[in-house]
């Protein structure tokens, strides 16, 4: 299994942040842009366990998969979801973003990735895996966030 953990500060109010992690699928887009659709299939009261249906462009290609709320907090000055999901039937995969408020308008942002193998021979494509993916979705929510806070 390889596990990825970066930290950004964000010049946003924690709140504009959290939107695009626990928003509408319009909100997800900006940041996740291959993002197709998202349909709820289960929804708990308590949100974890909650289950939705997603649909991914990767080039031609669209993948479809269920995405299961693993952990879910959503406090004034802390937020956390973990999600999780199997990607191909080859990889389980687990997504946890953690937003702490730092002031008004700064957040800190952490962003923790789990992949496991799900056959033998995938083992091979994850020695190569960087961290490369993981900095770059950062970048994009720092570059959203702060795009939509300095229109305000």
């Amino acid at each position: 299994m390889k596990k990825w953990t970066k930290e950004i500060e964000i010049n946003a109010p924690i709140e504009q942040v959290w939107k695009f992690l626990d928003g509408s699928v319009e909100n997800m887009q900006q940041i996740m842009p291959q993002v197709v659709e998202q349909k709820p299939i289960k929804i708990t009261e308590e949100v974890v366990g909650s289950v939705y249906r997603q649909k991914y462009r990767e080039g031609k290609r669209t993948e479809e998969y269920d995405i299961e709320t693993l952990e879910y907090s959503n406090a004034t000055n802390e937020k956390k979801l973990k999600v999780g999901f199997t990607l191909a039937k080859m990889f389980d995969i687990t997504a946890f973003y953690e937003l702490n408020k730092i002031n008004d308008n700064k957040t800190s942002f952490t962003y923790t990735v789990t992949n496991r193998p799900l056959k033998w021979f995938v083992k091979l494509f994850l020695l190569f895996a960087t961290d490369k993916v993981v900095v770059e979705f950062l970048e994009r929510v720092k570059n959203v966030a702060e795009a939509e806070t300095s229109r305000e």
